[in-house]
């Protein structure tokens, strides 16, 4: 292994830097350089500054307080832990909670810190500490109206260690219950936010069990599975009002250079600067739709925090039964961090938008409605990729049967690269006693 690669696998186990993005772990790879000291040696004497923010590689400190009202009080801290001071703009900041709650902040410079026994330490410099403060879904704490639609509707607040409480934003999309695709994309990221950022998803197994109430908070319980040296398996409920609503088991794997090849070609589809977005194609076609059941409806759909173009928009009017197939492309309206974490929860959240639905075009009549229910939903991630940019969706239904649907669709990027495989079943009722809204439409 490289010693780039060694520094990277050590910061990616430090707890407080799992919350940032790989793209700020690798300039800390850059900067930080290591220290080295004997056992019994002091490693910082009171009236000095640590000069930056030291994370413990191998070996075990103790510190020895010498003030008046912490006489002889001692800490022992060991590897990957950490120690020292920030830039002094981290005055009472989240960032020195953190250093305090997981190692020791010495801003008071009244502190001995000993070796006790041989010590490899990594040090960011207290100039690089800025940093710490990189924005990305796991540092987005709610309030910054600057961040995107999408990270703060995955955004999730840390109750206890492995457990989230998430929200369904006022305006974010929903029907009568919470959108499945939010229940997906929000557990993914609890899931994410439990071990280092060099694994990345590549299989997701989602069971939707009962409607969440939007009304209501979810709990997003993570349980560690197994945390191997390449792989990383978590299970995720969802709970709301003490009962599970939602199951998601996700597999994280380190990239690995190995074996490739891709069968699957993308379709030829126009690009999507030459389609109307579904919110055009909608109002083009005179049809009303609506967020919630109890919002009245209305001729215009709200901003979406997904840009969807459909590549055959006539589904949409229901004036034909079309084959049980579509394609359409869709991206984050907004610019995304740059952390491929929240990517992939974002391609989670958009993969459920338009879904279970194509297996129900051969059958849509004008005398009834068919309504669907998701049971459970498969993602293979095969590339990285950003969610900001254009992705196609290509959905095909090959059987519909004993009220149930089963839908299979590929996700290619603009390059024609296969990014994601996905396989949805979901249930298809027939209602003789509504005939304004597709299955579609109720989406939005």
């Amino acid at each position: 292994m490289k010693s780039s690669d060694s520094v990277m696998e050590f910061l990616a186990g430090i707890p407080m830097l799992q919350r940032l993005p790989i793209s700020t772990l690798k300039r800390i790879a850059d900067v930080v350089f290591p220290v080295r000291f004997g056992a019994g040696e002091y490693v910082v004497l009171k009236g000095e500054g640590a000069g930056g923010l030291c994370f413990i590689k191998e070996g075990e400190i103790i510190l020895l307080r010498q003030s008046d009202t912490e006489k002889g009080l001692e800490r022992h801290l060991k590897a990957n832990d950490c120690f020292g001071s920030c830039s002094c703009t981290f005055s009472h900041s989240a960032i020195e909670r953190q250093v305090e709650h997981q190692g020791a902040l010495l801003s008071d410079q009244r502190v001995d810190v000993l070796a006790l026994s041989e010590l490899t330490c990594l040090v960011l410099p207290r100039e690089h500490c800025k940093l710490l403060q990189s924005k990305s879904i796991w540092m987005f704490d709610g309030r910054d109206e600057a961040s995107s639609l999408m990270e703060r509707i995955l955004h999730l607040v840390p109750i206890e260690v492995n457990l989230f409480r998430g929200i369904t934003l006022p305006g974010a999309p929903r029907g009568r219950q919470i959108f499945g695709g939010q229940l997906i994309g929000q557990a993914l990221a609890a899931a994410s936010k439990t071990f280092g950022c060099l694994k990345f998803a590549h299989h997701v197994q989602a069971y939707f069990l009962r409607g969440g109430d939007y009304k209501v908070p979810t709990i997003f319980k993570v349980f560690q599975v197994h945390d191997g040296k390449d792989i990383t398996t978590r299970r995720v409920e969802a709970i709301q009002e003490g009962k599970l609503a939602f199951l998601l088991v996700a597999s994280f794997l380190k990239e690995a250079d190995g074996l490739e090849h891709q069968e699957a070609v993308m379709p030829t589809v126009p690009s999507p600067d030459m389609l109307l977005s579904i919110e055009d194609v909608m109002e083009k076609s005179s049809l009303e739709y609506h967020l919630s059941s109890d919002e009245n409806k209305k001729k215009r759909l709200d901003p979406f925090p997904i840009d969807i173009r459909v590549c055959n928009p006539d589904i949409l009017t229901r004036l034909s039964r079309p084959p049980p197939r579509l394609s359409y492309w869709f991206k984050s309206r907004e610019k995304l961090s740059d952390d491929p974490a929240l990517h992939q929860c974002v391609v989670a959240y958009a993969s459920d938008l338009i879904f279970i639905q194509v297996s129900t075009n051969p059958h849509q009549r004008g005398d009834y409605v068919i309504r669907t229910l998701s049971l459970n939903h498969t993602m293979w991630f095969h590339r990285t990729t950003r969610a900001d940019e254009w992705i196609l969706h290509v959905i095909d239904s090959p059987l519909a049967y004993d009220a149930r649907g089963i839908c299979t669709s590929q996700m290619f990027n603009t390059k024609g690269e296969l990014v994601a495989s996905l396989v949805q079943e979901g249930l298809l009722r027939r209602d003789n006693t509504i005939n304004t809204d597709t299955s579609i439409r109720a989406k939005f």
